[in-house]
């Protein structure tokens, strides 16, 4: 999980040119609880793999569903 994660507001994330992603609950689920990094994986895409996973449960969270 990011060290300092900040709340999810539209408006900042679309200054960040972030833009949002309709999924099932079930592929959040699986997306928030799966890793598939090799072994040799780089700090930088450990990092991404972990940003991802801690958005999907936020979104779970937010949403007010179970991971």
């Amino acid at each position: 999980m990011p060290n300092n994660p900040e709340p999810t507001e539209p408006d900042r994330e679309r200054a960040l040119g972030r833009v949002a992603l309709w999924l099932d609950p079930d592929d959040l689920r699986w997306l928030a609880d799966h890793c598939c990094c090799p072994a040799d994986a780089t700090e930088e895409t450990r990092d991404r793999c972990l940003r991802l996973r801690f958005r999907a449960g936020a979104a779970l969270h937010k949403a007010g569903l179970k991971r």
